[in-house]
């Protein structure tokens, strides 16, 4: 079964600096309908504009991904974490017993666009903590790359939860493939571009929430398209 989550359906925050879609339940968004799917608990899409972002602010108990599309986003955190993150790194940070962080666009002329992905934990109280990896364009060409997992296989960033995150580039015309077994949901997420998932056509912003399905396919339409696959438990 496949349920599509469009993206002109999707929750709107726009404070003029920062211009964000929200798939799921956020801030002043709420929809009972869309709390999250098993462990995914959001996906926001935010463009920031130059030197603008997030003051300082606290998170606990949440496993947070920052997946950078365009731009640079500079990330400050009081364990003593600083860095920029850019199109190709995937940001893990782990917010356990309480994080403070900021969030800006390190770049005094150019938006940022990207994906910030909340997951819930397998455990609440965890130690704080950071990660960030770098993945080239041509490992996710064509194919699904893991880029984070449970155990943090094949150099992934490890997520504190039985998910793996697999990021893909696929070119018109090209498919990419994977099993999922009964027991997973899986969830689509369209970065860029447009692809058909097991014969529907999804769109950029676009979800879908996938379960009951042994095998998922995705091909590309036009131009190149990026997306994220989530395998989570149930």
């Amino acid at each position: 079964m496949i349920t599509i989550r469009h993206s002109q359906a999707r929750g709107i925050a726009n404070f003029g600096w920062l211009d964000s879609r929200h798939t799921f339940s956020f801030g002043n968004y709420y929809d009972p309908n869309h709390m999250g799917f098993a462990s995914l608990r959001v996906i926001n899409e935010d463009k920031v504009q130059p030197a603008k972002g997030f003051a300082t602010h606290g998170h606990r108990d949440m496993e947070i991904i920052s997946y950078v599309l365009d731009g640079a986003l500079q990330h400050k955190d009081n364990i003593g974490n600083g860095s920029v993150i850019r199109p190709g790194d995937v940001q893990r940070m782990s917010a356990g017993t309480g994080i403070l962080h900021s969030e800006f666009n390190s770049s005094d002329s150019d938006p940022v666009h990207f994906l910030q992905i909340w997951i819930l934990p397998n455990q609440n109280g965890l130690e704080p903590s950071y990660e960030q990896k770098t993945f080239s364009s041509q490992e996710k060409q064509n194919q699904l790359r893991l880029v984070g997992s449970q155990d943090g296989r094949q150099g992934s960033v490890t997520i504190h939860q039985d998910v793996d995150l697999y990021s893909t580039l696929i070119k018109n015309g090209e498919q990419v493939t994977h099993n999922l077994k009964s027991d997973r949901y899986g969830w689509v997420q369209v970065a860029r571009g447009s692809v058909e998932l097991n014969g529907q056509q999804l769109y950029a912003g676009d979800g879908a929430a996938i379960s009951q399905e042994d095998q998922i396919t995705l091909q590309g339409m036009a131009d190149t398209a990026e997306v994220l696959l989530f395998d989570m438990a149930a």
